[in-house]
């Protein structure tokens, strides 16, 4: 079980006042990765000309770009809804970075009034994600969000 309240407040004190989005990202990317077990890839994409952009992230080498509306993250920009997917395999258009993952959770990220990205994590576990990750991630977006947009 994720003490997510005291994950958030290691974000916060991570990014707060720091100037440089990457480096906050990177760093958020990192905390995920080595906080929550079961994860193979935690990160970010990011809106760019309309397609999601690879962006900082932990784990193997992933897909560059995603259109909106296909795959996990790609539903998450356009339905502006997080994603928590028990199993990637049934999930209809999954696009399989890594063969790996059996489950996902992708949060919306926004800023100015707008999707500017996802956060996405995958595991290798089907199931892996549940309500409790979904509340306390969508909470860390949004000290991201407040700090970084």
């Amino acid at each position: 079980m994720t003490d997510y309240t005291r994950l958030n407040e290691q974000l916060a004190a991570l990014v707060h006042g720091v100037p440089h989005r990457i480096a906050n990202l990177s760093n958020a990317a990192a905390l995920l990765y080595n906080t929550l077990p079961d994860l193979n890839w935690a990160g970010f994409y990011l809106m760019e000309n309309g397609l999601l952009v690879l962006g900082p992230f932990q784990g193997k080498p992933a897909c560059i770009e995603i259109q909106v509306g296909r795959g996990v993250c790609g539903t998450a920009a356009a339905e502006d809804r997080t994603q928590l997917v028990y199993d990637v395999h049934q999930f209809p258009g999954h696009i399989a970075c890594d063969s790996a993952s059996n489950s996902e959770i992708v949060v919306p990220i926004h800023g100015d009034g707008r999707i500017v990205g996802v956060l996405d994590i995958d595991s290798p576990r089907v199931g892996r994600f549940t309500e409790e990750d979904r509340v306390g991630l969508e909470a860390f977006v949004r000290v991201l969000e407040a700090e970084l947009w």
